[in-house]
């Protein structure tokens, strides 16, 4: 009973081993892009095949540790933006970013959607020569499919700061807030704010059947 105890133990600590093993062994690659609303482009990407982990942000300015009101206030230079975790053996990076232009307005330099100003405007942040490529390369495809000059920046990535623990996962928030939809849901709230501010209707206008969570 014992040597029969001990082998149970063996095997259970050898699954242990293969399963670090085989998590150790992923190709984790890291992805920054700007896309309006933290908190929607959040929401988007956590839905995507291979994305372990998303945190929205701010990076592109010259304010060191910023907030998200000194930010949004104008100024900063920052950029709204999530850092994406991904899996590279499930979803590459070029792929990543065919999608993210499919779920912005690629055409506004203004802004997106609702909201107006630096800070809202969209970007991809690219690290090294190879994710500098892929994502020209992928700009280049979804301009050639589209009817307009997209005007979203390909810039170096600079230090990126997460932003106030509030904001993360906001989409999915339980906590009850004080909006002018009265007092909700985090959740409730982001889905009235998102439907409000016209992105799926205006990704839908430019991407049509394209648009992967824009929704019919």
């Amino acid at each position: 009973m014992r040597i029969r105890s001990t082998l149970l133990f063996l095997a259970i600590l050898v699954g242990f081993a293969l399963q670090i093993s085989a998590a150790s062994a992923r190709d984790i690659q890291t992805a920054i892009i700007a896309g309006g609303c933290f908190w929607c482009v959040e929401s988007d990407f956590d839905k995507v095949k291979g994305v372990i982990q998303t945190t929205s942000g701010y990076t592109g300015g010259t304010l060191k540790n910023p907030t998200y009101k000194k930010v949004t206030k104008g100024g900063t230079g920052h950029y709204e933006a999530v850092r994406i975790k991904f899996d590279s053996d499930v979803i590459s990076y070029r792929e990543l970013i065919d999608i993210f232009w499919r779920t912005v307005d690629p055409l506004d330099a203004g802004g997106q959607f609702c909201d107006r100003g630096d800070s809202y405007r969209t970007a991809v942040f690219v690290s090294g020569k190879s994710q500098r490529a892929d994502a020209e390369a992928s700009k280049k495809a979804a301009d050639a499919a589209i009817n307009g000059k997209i005007v979203t920046p390909i810039v170096n990535a600079s230090t990126f700061y997460p932003a106030e623990a509030y904001h993360q996962n906001y989409y999915l928030g339980k906590k009850r807030v004080v909006t002018r939809f009265g007092l909700v849901k985090q959740s409730v709230a982001y889905k009235k704010y998102r439907e409000g501010c016209g992105r799926d209707q205006r990704v839908r206008q430019i991407w049509g059947a394209a648009a992967p969570f824009a929704g019919s």
